[in-house]
């Protein structure tokens, strides 16, 4: 079974930085996407970035461009999400999500499309 583990989440004030870290594990696809999404209390789960396999195509909600970074190094089967001018809005618990495929088309902002979850790690932001 393939296992997707989170870390780095914590608590940090508002426009702090922290870098979460997503390792794959187990029988993986050959070539895989990858998506970062959170979800706050009482809130539905919405979409935060998603990255192709080559890692040239990254997309991000409107309301983390230019504050949230995602990356990957394939050889270490390890995708980051790197989070600068953190608000207290990004409060939520954050999950990493994985799909087969090399390319991101549409409904990549959707859960739905992706199959594979990780635990979550938990992301605070005081004011």
């Amino acid at each position: 079974q393939v296992q997707l583990v989170e870390s780095g989440g914590g608590l940090v004030q508002a426009g702090g930085s922290l870098r979460l870290s997503c390792v794959i594990s187990g029988r993986t696809f050959s070539t895989y996407v990858m998506g970062w999404f959170r979800q706050a209390p009482g809130k539905e789960r919405e979409f935060v970035a998603a990255i192709s396999w080559n890692g040239v195509g990254k997309y991000y909600t409107n309301s983390v461009k230019g504050r949230f970074t995602i990356s990957r190094d394939n050889a270490k089967n390890t995708g980051y999400l790197q989070m600068n001018s953190l608000k207290p809005e990004d409060t939520a618990d954050y999950y990493c999500a994985a799909r087969s495929g090399t390319a991101l088309s549409g409904s990549y902002y959707s859960p739905l499309p992706w199959n594979y979850w990780g635990q979550g790690t938990q992301v605070s932001v005081s004011s």
